[in-house]
């Protein structure tokens, strides 16, 4: 098993710095994206990977969505050899603390898709925790099933090989819509979902690529292609519920 991180990262240059010397003293190599930045962001990208051997730069250009970025990070790292990739977004909001938890989570189930189950503090905002329940209960209804509680959270490892195959397999949502729908699809595919709690800050000043109308129509549009996969996939779905 050989680990790898992927970072996805539009317009984060201010944060990159940090999440990145934060992942350092774990070993493993580091694959950013740059998902079509804005110059002066792209420079100080550049200028922050360069610092290092075991980071690696991918651009895309022009922007094509979170999803798009983890989709071609997660290819490279398969090309090179990584079984497992942990996607850590770039804008600090992710407890790096939790990460040896993780591995240890995907150590032991090697097939499984593990992931952060955030904890909030005080910094959240209210409409956004709020919004978060709404895709908890799609999800819920999307899978039969109250084993995904979280799966909105971009703090997660992938076995590389499954990954790749949903992904070659069926188009994803590639904006805020990814990381709900590969998730529901992967547990579809009877690939066993670990969450492991962890604390989920949203840091003073920081940015968000969040943008309320697109992003919205594309969260319902994708529970609407969810719903209506579940109901032909309902009797696999129920008799692996009762199975246990």
């Amino acid at each position: 098993m050989t680990y790898c991180f992927i970072i996805p990262c539009y317009n984060h240059s201010t944060t990159l710095q940090a999440t990145v010397d934060g992942l350092l003293g774990f070993g493993l190599p580091i694959i950013v994206i740059d998902d079509g930045s804005a110059a002066e962001h792209g420079a100080r990208i550049r200028n922050v990977c360069g610092q290092y051997a075991d980071v690696t730069l991918l651009n895309q250009s022009p922007n094509a969505g979170k999803g798009e970025a983890v989709i071609a990070g997660i290819r490279h790292a398969k090309d090179q050899g990584y079984s497992h990739a942990l996607q850590v977004d770039a804008d600090g909001q992710h407890n790096l603390d939790d990460i040896p938890a993780m591995l240890r989570a995907s150590q032991q189930t090697p097939t499984a898709l593990v992931s952060g189950r955030p904890i909030y503090d005080d910094s959240v905002p209210k409409a956004r925790l709020y919004g978060r329940y709404a895709t908890h209960v799609w999800v819920w209804i999307e899978t039969l099933s109250l084993d995904i509680p979280d799966s909105m959270c971009g703090f997660r490892i992938y076995p590389v090989a499954s990954f790749c195959d949903l992904a070659d397999r069926v188009r994803i949502g590639r904006r805020m819509d990814f990381d709900t729908e590969i998730m529901v699809r992967l547990y579809w595919r009877n690939v066993p979902v670990i969450f492991i709690p962890t604390r989920v800050i949203y840091p003073e000043g920081g940015t968000s690529n969040f943008q309320v109308w697109r992003d919205n129509v594309m969260i319902s549009w994708m529970h609407t292609k969810l719903f209506f996969g579940m109901l032909w996939r309902s009797p696999v779905l129920l008799a692996r519920k009762f199975a246990g």
